[in-house]
């Protein structure tokens, strides 16, 4: 009996948290996911299609992925989370090379990710000053998600313009 007491009082701090997290965790689900596919898509690209740009003046395939590094450490950033000290920000965006453009990608990813769980349920309706707009920080999540899943679109239209077949579509 006493077992299932510590049990069920276990189970209600599980679901009780749980609970209280929610936001963050759904977000963080679908970005994962987003993440995932950018990756394959970054993978799925030659060393000499990263230099592609459909016009003069766009971002390149290259560029487009570290832009999307540079916006997970920035949103973060923002919401009060600093870039690891081995990431400079000025810099980030002049990375060259397909498995380097990769790496930087992953880690991004990887910081962004551990960070969404680390935003107390508390704060979400904090404002924040994004620079480009003032909104909360369950605003700043759902920017963080919806920014990559636009630059998964784009890299989409990217590598069909290249050949390239999305992985997950073959």
């Amino acid at each position: 009996m006493k077992n299932l007491v510590t049990l069920g009082m276990l189970l209600c701090i599980v679901i009780s948290y749980a609970q209280d997290n929610l936001a963050q965790a759904t977000i963080q689900g679908v970005l994962q996911g987003n993440q995932k596919q950018v990756i394959q898509l970054a993978e799925a690209f030659s060393e000499e299609q990263y230099n592609w740009r459909p016009a003069d003046g766009v971002n390149s395939v290259g560029e487009a992925l570290l832009h999307v590094a540079g916006a997970n450490y920035y949103l973060a950033m923002k919401m009060g989370f600093p870039p690891p000290e081995d990431v400079d920000m000025m810099t980030i965006g002049k990375i060259t090379g397909k498995d380097n453009i990769i790496a930087a990608l992953k880690k991004s990813n990887t910081f962004v990710l551990d960070k969404i769980m680390m935003v107390n349920t508390d704060d979400l309706a904090t404002e924040v000053d994004f620079g480009f707009a003032k909104m909360n920080k369950m605003g700043g999540l759902l920017a963080m998600m919806e920014h990559n899943g636009e630059h998964k679109g784009q890299l989409i239209a990217y590598a069909r313009s290249n050949g390239v077949v999305p992985p997950w579509s073959k």
